[in-house]
C-alpha cells in the first residue's frame, strides 16, 4: 500500500472516516480486534449499513452503547486502557497519540493539565470506537504517505455537556492552531458542526501532508456518510492513490517550521553503561536527537547532562521514559521553534555500486546529498582509501537516485 488521500466533503468526522475505511475495503474484524483486546467487546455494538446522502451511496455507521450508564472516562483511566490493551505497539501509540493530543487541546482550552482532563463526547463508547476503529484501519493499509485536503468547520452552535458551545468547539480551534492545520472558510459558511473534534484530532496525527498531491491516479475509494443532515452530501471520501509529482514539495513550505518539547535532566547516581542504554533507548523511542556529556555535580560527584530533542506530540511519552529508565527525580521540559529543511533517505548508484545517502532540498530548490557514514566507513575498509577520496569518487561518479521515503 503506497498513499492515501483523505477527501474532506466539506467536513470530517471520526464516523465518516470508519466507514469510508470500511466501504474501501478494510474488514470489520480489522477494526473491531483491537476493541476485543481493549476489554470492550460487551459494551458496544457496531454496525456498518449502506446509506445515501444527497443520492451519493455510501456507508454510515452506527454504535450502540449497551452500558446502562452512560460510558465516559478520564484521560488517564482512557491512557492506563491503551497501556495495558493486548496491541501491537505500533497501533498503540497510534492510539495514545490521538488520545493525547485532544487531552492537550482540552486542557489548554479548560486551563488545567492534560492528566486532569474529563472526556465528555470524546470519552463516550462511539468517539472510543471511532478512534481505534481508524487508527487500526490505518495499521492494516499501512501507507506510506497519507494526504488530506483542508477541511471546513461550519458555523452556528452546537449542544455538548459543557452547554452550548459555538461552532467550531473550542477544542477544535486549539487542535488546529497545535498542529498548524490549514482550513478553508468563507463569509456564507455552512451552518452547523461540519468538522469534529474527534475528526480533527485524527487528522492531525495520521495525515503526513494537508495539501493533495498535484497529479495522481485514483486506484480504489471508499465512502463514508454522516448522520447530519445538509443542504449537500455529507460524507468523507478515502482514495488509494499513487502520485505522479515529486509529494507536492514547494519552497513555501521549505524550510519547515515546527514546534519541539527539549526535555532534560542532571544525573550523578547511575553508571555509565546505564546512561549509554537509557541514551540509546530515547533514540529507539523516536527522539530527534539525544546529546550527554560529563559533568561535575554537588559534592564533587561526576554525573551526566543528558538532554533530548522530542516530538512535541509525544512529550508526555517520553516523559514517562525518565522515570522508566532513569535514576532521575525530575526532568526539565520547554516547548521551542525550529526551522528544517525538508530531507529524506535513499539510495545512489556509483562506481562503488548503489550506497545509502541522504538527500536535503534547499530553500532555492536545489538539492545536497551526503552519504550516510556506515557507507563511508564500510567503503573505506573494503577499499584501503582515504575518507577524503571516497567522498569525491561518490560525488563524481553519482548517476541515478532513488527515494526510500517522502521529503519530510
Amino acid at each position: 500500500m503506497e498513499e492515501v488521500l483523505i477527501e474532506c466533503s466539506p467536513g470530517i468526522s471520526g464516523d465518516m472516516l470508519l466507514g469510508a475505511f470500511y466501504d474501501l475495503g478494510v474488514p470489520k474484524k480489522v477494526i473491531e480486534q483491537p476493541l476485543i483486546d481493549l476489554g470492550l467487546k460487551d459494551l458496544y455494538h457496531l454496525e456498518f449499513k449502506e446509506s445515501k446522502s444527497s443520492s451519493i451511496r455510501g456507508i454510515s455507521v452506527k454504535v450502540e452503547n449497551n452500558s446502562r450508564s452512560p460510558f465516559k472516562r478520564t484521560w488517564r483511566s482512557i491512557k492506563e486502557l491503551i497501556s495495558n490493551g493486548n496491541l501491537e505497539d505500533k497501533l498503540k501509540q497510534k492510539i495514545y497519540e490521538v488520545f493525547e493530543s485532544l487531552a492537550n487541546a482540552e486542557g489548554e482550552v479548560h486551563g488545567i493539565k492534560s492528566e486532569d482532563v474529563h472526556f465528555h463526547e470524546i470519552g463516550a463508547i462511539d468517539s472510543l470506537v471511532d478512534i481505534v476503529g481508524v487508527c487500526a484501519a490505518f495499521n492494516y493499509l499501512n501507507p506510506k504517505k497519507v494526504y488530506c485536503n483542508e477541511p471546513m468547520l461550519g458555523k452556528g452552535f452546537v449542544q455538548t455537556d459543557h452547554g452550548k458551545l459555538s461552532v467550531p468547539p473550542p477544542a477544535v480551534i486549539e487542535l488546529i492552531r497545535q498542529k498548524n492545520i490549514k482550513v478553508l472558510s468563507s463569509f456564507d459558511s455552512i451552518e452547523g458542526e461540519l468538522s469534529t473534534p474527534t475528526g480533527i484530532a485524527l487528522l492531525s496525527n495520521l495525515v503526513h501532508n494537508h495539501q493533495p498531491p498535484s497529479k495522481y491516479s485514483v486506484d480504489s475509494y471508499g465512502v463514508g456518510i454522516g448522520n447530519k443532515k445538509f443542504p449537500f452530501a455529507n460524507l468523507v471520501r478515502v482514495y488509494k492513490i499513487s502520485s505522479f509529482d515529486d509529494y507536492s514539495i514547494k519552497k513555501e513550505i521549505n524550510p519547515k517550521f515546527e514546534e519541539i518539547s527539549v526535555q532534560e535532566a542532571w544525573i550523578d547516581d547511575q553508571t555509565p553503561e546505564d546512561i549509554c542504554n537509557f541514551v540509546e533507548k530515547l533514540r529507539i523511542e523516536g527522539a530527534y536527537d539525544v546529546s550527554y556529556q560529563a559533568i561535575n555535580m554537588k559534592k564533587d560527584r561526576i554525573g551526566f547532562s543528558i538532554q533530548a530533542i522530542l516530538p512535541i506530540e509525544k512529550k508526555e511519552f517520553f516523559r514517562q521514559l525518565w522515570f522508566d529508565y532513569s535514576n532521575t527525580i525530575g526532568v526539565r521540559e520547554r516547548t521551542q521553534s525550529r526551522w528544517i529543511l525538508l530531507r529524506r533517505r535513499g539510495e545512489c548508484s556509483t562506481t562503488f555500486g548503489n550506497i545509502r545517502v541522504k538527500q536535503t532540498l534547499k530553500p532555492d530548490g536545489s538539492i545536497s546529498m551526503k552519504p550516510e557514514n556506515d557507507e563511508i566507513l564500510r567503503l573505506k575498509l573494503e577499499h584501503k582509501i582515504s575518507t577524503e577520496e571516497i567522498r569525491k569518487i561518490i560525488k563524481d561518479s553519482s548517476k541515478k537516485f532513488k527515494a526510500f521515503e517522502n521529503w519530510k
